[in-house]
């Protein structure tokens, strides 16, 4: 993904490694657990109490079209033909916010090439250009106009959520604002490793170049102990090193300036030392229990030195740029709060619509594939954007939903997909 990093879903990247695909709890794991609001020090809540749904049942899940078929995209997966939408998909905000979002999409939906094998470019053209004039007030109306549902492998849908973090800054040191955000570093490289070998195809590395040897770059604790101090490389400057370490694991954010403004930052780069969850750390040693972003948050608060050799276990370093607008998602549009969602575009055509039905009602209903994510990964597996501010904070990092998920496609991709 372009701003956060590699995508990692809140509550997924702080208990698992990005680097590990995601390993997603079993679907019949039940809803999540209930919590209480927490009110920071500002009087922000933090963790929404959530709102408990029935979710739609999966469909039986056909076998894939030709056994032959890669099992590692959606046509391979198998595909089921699901039901008319025109009763599934709900008015209101979220369809409204979703159909701005598909215009957005439309431009790189048509000239992309879909990795998942669902869809051909011609194939939007008519969504597209009946979506460029439809009007808000009816955008439930469009999506069952113009599409139709398919269920990928056994439908069975697994959501995480991720925000925009707000956090305190400075675009200069200064008393109170003492915790570096760095650029990315000219000597960081990126190597293509497909350059050197067909077997390597698709694999890269980074690190940098050190008396004639490639090396890895710094770690997160040689950074934070000053490694890259002295060089101009400080972009700005964080007032609380937990805050900040939990807006690298988004990858993008707005720092609130003294003077009442904001500074928009987003991803530009990471060390390439391979991400470490400390949610699973902690909790495997026994000092949180659940896990959640608001429970880590306080043990780094209430243990401000182990919580910082903690931190460092994760060696994965985010570099930051300014951003002139909000964060921009792996089709290249700024992702839109509560309708864009990062998927697998293995599975999903990246732009594609996709309908939720969950154990948490906050979710359900239709989202915009815009985006990716290092564990966001497999068929079915979600991670919704909630924007910025308390509310988004709260609901995305408590986010983790059961149920199901169909995708939608231009009628008439499943009749042609069967076709031999």
């Amino acid at each position: 993904m372009t701003q956060r990093q590699s995508g990692a879903a809140l509550l997924a990247a702080l208990l698992l490694s990005a680097c590990a695909g995601g390993v997603i709890p079993p679907t019949g794991a039940g809803p999540a657990p209930q919590r209480p609001a927490v009110v920071d020090a500002r009087g922000d809540d933090v963790a929404t109490r959530p709102v408990a749904a029935t979710p739609r049942p999966v469909l039986a899940p056909a076998l894939p079209f030709d056994q032959s078929t890669d099992i590692a995209t959606a046509v391979g997966a198998g595909l089921t033909l699901g039901p008319d939408i025109s009763s599934l998909v709900p008015p209101g905000e979220r369809s409204r916010k979703a159909l701005q979002a598909f215009r957005l999409s439309c431009p790189g939906l048509m000239k992309r090439t879909d990795a998942s094998g669902l869809t051909r470019g011609a194939d939007w053209n008519n969504a597209c250009a009946a979506a460029s004039s439809w009007p808000q007030a009816s955008a439930n109306a469009f999506f069952a106009r113009y599409f139709e549902a398919v269920q990928v492998g056994t439908g069975a849908a697994f959501v995480t959520g991720y925000y925009e973090p707000e956090i305190a800054g400075a675009r200069s040191r200064q008393p109170g604002y003492d915790v570096p955000i760095y650029r990315r570093p000219p000597e960081l490289v990126d190597v293509n490793l497909g350059l050197f070998s067909d077997a390597l195809k698709g694999k890269t590395i980074r690190g940098k170049v050190e008396g004639g040897n490639f090396v890895p770059f710094d770690e997160r604790g040689q950074i934070v102990a000053g490694s890259l101090a002295g060089r101009g490389l400080e972009l700005a400057w964080a007032a609380d090193p937990v805050e900040f370490f939990f807006l690298q694991v988004q990858g993008s954010g707005r720092l609130l300036l003294p003077d009442g403004g904001v500074m928009r930052i987003g991803y530009d780069g990471q060390n390439g030392r391979d991400y470490s969850g400390i949610g699973k750390l902690m909790k495997d040693r026994g000092l949180i229990q659940s896990g959640s972003m608001q429970d880590i948050m306080a043990w780094l608060r209430a243990h401000p030195v182990d919580g910082a050799a903690i931190m460092n276990e994760n060696k994965s370093f985010v570099f930051f740029r300014e951003l002139a607008s909000g964060p921009v998602g792996a089709m290249g549009v700024e992702v839109t709060p509560e309708a864009t969602v990062a998927a697998d575009p293995k599975y999903v055509p990246l732009g594609a619509p996709v309908l939720l039905s969950l154990d948490r009602a906050e979710p359900n209903g239709i989202w915009i594939a815009q985006d990716t994510g290092g564990a966001i990964k497999g068929a079915n597996r979600f991670d919704s954007f909630w924007g910025a501010g308390a509310r988004a904070r709260g609901i995305a990092g408590g986010m983790s939903a059961r149920g199901s998920a169909l995708i939608l496609l231009p009628i008439g991709s499943y009749a042609r997909l069967r076709t031999p």
